[in-house]
């Protein structure tokens, strides 16, 4: 039976679909994306954190103004991890996602820069208000806090790094906020580091170099989210340690975020990682207990429902590894109570998410090895996921299928779904690939934009180890 709901999300793709276009809609929405209602709140699902953080930070404004179009209503959006959805990716799909990224038009930068045009403050939704506090954070959010306090005092640069949905983006937009409303003469930026590339791209094809640097030189607050970006980007490195050294000498506050730590981040000058260690480098790991709690009872007051705190616990209890996670849970226990047209009670709310518990976990991991691993080589999680085979891809694929194995419960054939829609027998060969190479204590060695790299296999694979170890750990 079709409903108003089906009806109008079907509307809503039609008019995502006329908005970005056939190319995109297939790329990024076409089996990659389900989009349903719970209540007031529309829910993007993606089958991996790659492609729904790329559909929240490029498409979220075209959804909304599908959605008001379609409802008249003013939307709650909600982004959440659904890995049943890597069953229906086509093969080539994470190559066409991954050729995007790399060709991704300057279309930021026509938009925005024009020989100089004043800087409009965009609207940042983080607030340190609504940042749930606990032992997985602390630290991540005093020192942010002081910062905003006290911009270029105490911790310069200041760097957060941390896996996927941790709250990293959340804290560095409420440092700007803060500053908004407490110095409003400071000039501000927050960019992410693929606005940056592509800003710098353009600047450079357009011979304007000059307005790009005023840009950025001479604020008071830099603030780049995701510089891990620049990985592999030599001539962007170059001109971000320029900018960055040029607001320094300033007596000027730098703020970065990454998906992982300074030292873990593939082919990133020493310079720059130098600069960058000797500021703050603070980690967030995967909320605890008390901070996925607290994160459920203000989604559910958004949402306007009443959840019983032996629910919110339940989820809280069984949902580990970040935000998007948790607020999936909670909207697939609301949706099954619309549907069901009854309160929201324990019974309820296990059946609603029998099978995440028991999926969602462990594919969640796999994701944050994904990152992991992938930032170190210089790629992306999406380049993982591809039928390419070049010498620095099939290692960090066979890595992350080796690690996968080691510290998930997931069955080769569900590694090999998850990773691209793999067969079985490619994660079997690469795991064995890996664990002949560390039996024998062999040098791993792979391509970089300088030439070969070599490193002792057991010694990168301690590093990364390192990196996920803390969130296991939660």
């Amino acid at each position: 039976m079709v409903t108003c709901a089906d009806t109008a999300v079907s509307q809503i793709e039609s008019r995502i679909a006329e908005k970005v276009g056939p190319q995109r809609f297939n790329v990024w929405f076409k089996n990659a994306t389900l989009l349903s209602f719970a209540g007031e709140c529309l829910t993007i699902s993606a089958p991996n954190p790659f492609v729904g953080e790329w559909i929240e930070r490029h498409f979220a404004e075209v959804i909304n103004e599908a959605v008001r179009e379609v409802t008249g209503d003013e939307p709650i959006l909600s982004f959440v991890v659904d890995p049943n959805l890597a069953k229906s990716l086509s093969k080539k799909q994470p190559d066409k996602q991954v050729d995007f990224v790399a060709n991704n038009p300057e279309r930021l930068a026509r938009q925005k820069r024009r020989n100089g045009e004043a800087w409009v403050m965009p609207s940042l939704k983080g607030k340190f208000d609504d940042f749930i506090v606990g032992s997985s954070n602390r630290l991540a959010y005093m020192t942010a806090k002081a910062v905003a306090e006290q911009p270029a005092t105490s911790y310069n640069p200041l760097f957060v790094h941390g896996g996927c949905g941790v709250g990293k983006t959340h804290l560095l937009q409420a440092i700007c906020n803060e500053i908004t409303t407490k110095y409003p003469e400071l000039r501000w930026r927050y960019v992410s580091g693929e606005e940056f590339t592509n800003d710098y791209v353009y600047a450079v094809k357009a011979r304007e170099l000059d307005a790009f640097r005023n840009r950025y030189r001479q604020l008071d607050v830099l603030v780049i989210d995701d510089v891990h970006f620049f990985a592999n980007k030599r001539s962007t490195q170059d001109e971000f340690l320029h900018t960055f050294q040029a607001i320094d000498i300033a007596g000027k506050q730098v703020v970065l975020s990454s998906d992982a730590h300074p030292k873990l981040i593939g082919h990133f000058s020493e310079h720059l990682v130098s600069r960058f260690l000797s500021g703050m480098v603070v980690r967030i790991d995967s909320p605890d207990v008390g901070v996925r709690a607290g994160v459920l009872k203000r989604r559910a007051e958004r949402l306007k429902v009443d959840v019983s705190d032996s629910v919110i616990q339940y989820i809280a209890e069984n949902f580990k590894s970040n935000i998007r996670e948790l607020e999936g849970a909670l909207l697939k226990v609301v949706a099954l109570s619309h549907v069901r047209n009854q309160p929201i009670s324990m019974s309820l709310a296990e059946s609603a998410v029998r099978d995440l518990v028991r999926q969602t976990a462990p594919v969640v991991m796999l994701s944050d090895i994904e990152s992991i691993v992938a930032i170190y080589f210089g790629l992306t999680p999406a380049d993982l996921h591809t039928s390419r085979k070049s010498r620095t891809i099939a290692l960090a694929r066979g890595i992350a299928m080796y690690l996968a194995r080691k510290y998930t419960d997931m069955s080769y054939p569900e590694i090999g779904r998850f990773m691209g829609n793999k067969n079985h027998s490619t994660v079997i060969l690469a795991c064995r690939r890996i664990s002949g190479m560390l039996q024998r204590n062999e040098m791993a060695r792979w391509m970089t934009p300088g030439g070969q790299k070599e490193q002792n296999l057991a010694e990168l694979i301690r590093g990364l180890e390192e990196q996920f170890g803390a969130a296991r750990a939660c």
